[in-house]
């Protein structure tokens, strides 16, 4: 793994504010988390017209009509994985490549979907050149999850559903995390379900109010 050896970095100075003041300054606690947002260069993954904003406290555009979410946003879906390192993820929506990265530092195999192929590619190389070994990309309808490799261990989706999608439900572990915003096209409520050793079993619990953009799929929102 080649992260990240950049005191001398630029954007060093600035990634370190943004973790003391947008993450660790709204009740972030958990340290893998923290660390994990300190050595992942955030300005890999914004578009060159962006640079200067790269650690702003706010959602950034990327191409195809995505975004690459709010810091505190991803480091809070982060936590609210309660990850350890032997464990597998899936995350549907790979966009920038950005949480995917966040990922690949606190679990031991990344599964990420991603809908558009141009973002897919953009991903895989800059994930490539941080030498992140351990994430598994393909391009598909992220909704179906990715029953291959289920059961997963925590399920992160990173756009707004209409519901939780069955399959992913399903997909996951017992005692597995699925951490998704639930909502309407404009505004939705990020949920964290449990599933639990019952048949069918399932806690879920309303963790904040957020906006994403649409998820697009057979079980999320029509194109």
């Amino acid at each position: 793994m080649l992260i990240l050896q950049d005191k001398e970095n630029k954007f060093a100075r600035k990634r370190e504010m943004m973790v003391r003041d947008q993450i660790e300054g709204r009740g972030i606690t958990e340290p893998r988390v923290l660390e994990a947002m300190r050595r992942i260069p955030r300005e890999k993954f914004v578009l060159p017209r962006d640079l200067r904003e790269a650690y702003a406290d706010t959602p950034l555009p990327i191409n195809c009509g995505q975004t690459i979410s709010q810091p505190y946003m991803v480091a809070l879906m982060t936590e609210c994985l309660q990850l350890k390192e032997n464990e597998k993820v899936l995350e549907i929506g790979t966009g920038s490549g950005y949480q995917t990265a966040i990922l690949c530092l606190l679990c031991e195999m990344v599964y990420s979907i991603e809908k558009y192929p141009e973002l897919h590619e953009k991903a895989l190389a800059v994930l490539k050149e941080l030498g992140l070994e351990n994430a598994r990309l393909k391009v598909g309808d992220g909704t179906k999850g990715w029953p291959e490799h289920a059961p997963f261990d925590g399920i992160i989706v990173t756009a707004g559903a209409p519901e939780i999608p069955q399959p992913l439900a399903e997909q996951l572990a017992v005692g597995g995390r699925l951490v998704i915003p639930v909502g309407d096209a404009f505004t939705q409520v990020l949920k964290k379900l449990v599933k639990t050793p019952h048949p069918g079993g399932y806690e879920v619990k309303d963790v904040c109010g957020c906006r994403f953009v649409p998820l697009v799929g057979e079980y999320g929102w029509r194109e």
